[in-house]
């Protein structure tokens, strides 16, 4: 358990300032300041990071087990990831890029291109994962367009996926609590088709057997509907939001031959996935296959700045190429292909390439799954899963708070845990060391005990 503070409170301080001037992302504000009942929901001000800890203005820490929404990386201010910003500081820290190119948005394409094997040579940039989305369905829309078949405007994506929160993103999300107050926005939604979460299994079904159904239904959608679908978008292995949901790579391997056979692109949105977080540096990699245009964020940047890039394969880039203005793709954000957010995105990789992080990280995983293991016998745990360095079980409970409550009580435990639903998953940074997985397995279990009772 955490001390309490012998001293006046300066989280209180900035707690209150907060509520006051700040409206918090995927939070019911009133559940903030409703201290001491069962839906409240603890605002925590931190002052500053070192490592895989958090510390509040009271000199309290957390683990971050959950790299502060799947974005960090390698630790809170991370020597060099600060010492590759603090160059391009003295160099550029912004210029347009329309018109306009700079070394760090250069490289940067160059070796997400490389990391690829070349497949997909060319990188558009935005800011966060729904901007990315957005751009890589106007490109598959307006890729059919060019070609000259405009009927090719349907999309799907698989039951509970989520894609991000603009308009366009919500209409390839299937996450009602996201989408439902914006139904009359979305003017084309996408059709949702079976999911090949593992958990579906049936009498002993393996998870590739599950993966096989799913791409059946699949199947039968695009032989009657391929002329008018222009892409389908998947979560690769893991689907985050939806509760940590895990699938076979053979829903891949299928899904890219039915892609092929019927003319439709494969969106990879790798947002939450990419950058090694399923033991590979992209998820896609473990089903031997590349989409036709790829997501990536969170990570991307190492968690410091915004930043997303679509990749895309050079026949999509080449249908744009054309006299006419029109035909060109004009998207755009005011801090497109930023250097700054460059840079850090070159220096995460550079620690990758150096580190041997994917090796390095077999390790750990392997230490989560040994952290959590004694959680396989808890008479309320369900479906303990694990995917390189994303682990998550269910826990069976009718609690509508439950969610709150064991939040809050890992918090009480020194961890950052902050489950979707009624599932519980740990998603740390790269450089945890073995006390720090025990601490999250402590915690977990603590945790779980006071959530249930």
């Amino acid at each position: 358990m955490i001390p309490a503070p012998t001293s006046p409170s300066a989280n209180a301080d900035w707690l209150a300032r907060s509520l006051a001037a700040v409206w918090h992302p995927c939070t019911q504000m009133r559940h903030h300041a409703q201290a001491g009942e069962a839906q409240h929901l603890p605002l925590i001000p931190i002052a500053r990071g070192s490592g895989a800890w958090l510390y509040d203005f009271d000199g309290r820490r957390y683990l971050d087990g959950i790299s502060s929404w799947w974005t960090n990386l390698f630790g809170h201010a991370n020597p060099r990831l600060n010492a590759a910003l603090k160059d391009q500081l003295e160099s550029l820290e912004h210029v347009m890029l329309a018109g306009f190119t700079h070394q760090p948005v250069v490289e940067l394409s160059e070796r997400l291109a490389a990391l690829t094997g070349g497949v997909l040579g060319h990188a558009f940039y935005a800011s966060d994962g729904a901007s990315a989305v957005e751009i890589a369905l106007k490109m598959s829309f307006h890729y059919w367009r060019n070609l000259g078949r405009p009927e090719k405007r349907e999309f799907l994506c698989l039951a509970g996926s989520y894609h991000g929160e603009t308009v366009g993103a919500l209409a390839v999300t299937d996450v009602a609590l996201f989408k439902d107050a914006y139904a009359p926005l979305v003017g084309n939604p996408a059709r949702v088709l079976p999911s090949p979460d593992a958990r579906l299994a049936l009498d002993n079904e393996s998870a590739a057997a599950v993966a096989r159904r799913a791409a059946a239904a699949l199947a039968v959608h695009l032989e009657r509907h391929g002329e008018r679908t222009a892409a389908l978008i998947v979560e690769p292995l893991v689907q985050g939001a939806a509760g940590m949901v895990m699938y076979d790579p053979e829903y891949l391997r299928l899904a890219r031959a039915l892609c092929d056979r019927y003319e439709v692109h494969l969106i990879g949105d790798e947002i939450a996935v990419g950058c090694g977080r399923t033991g590979t540096f992209f998820a896609h990699e473990q089903a031997g296959i590349h989409p036709d245009l790829l997501c990536l964020s969170k990570g991307i940047s190492g968690g410091y700045l915004p930043l997303s890039v679509v990749l895309c394969r050079s026949t999509i880039h080449a249908a744009f190429l054309d006299d006419s203005t029109a035909r060109a793709f004009l998207h755009s954000h005011s801090y497109t292909g930023n250097p700054l957010a460059c840079r850090a995105a070159l220096a995460t990789l550079d620690i990758f390439a150096r580190d041997n992080v994917l090796a390095a990280n077999q390790r750990r995983a392997e230490q989560l799954a040994a952290a959590l293991e004694p959680l396989a016998a808890h008479p309320q745990v369900r479906h303990l899963r694990q995917r390189g360095m994303i682990a998550a079980f269910d826990v069976m409970t009718d609690d509508p708070h439950f969610s709150r409550r064991f939040y809050r009580a890992a918090l009480d435990h020194a961890a950052l845990i902050r489950p979707i639903g009624n599932t519980i998953y740990w998603m740390p940074p790269y450089i945890v060391d073995d006390g720090e997985i025990a601490h999250l397995g402590a915690a977990t279990q603590a945790a779980l005990a006071r959530a249930l009772t």
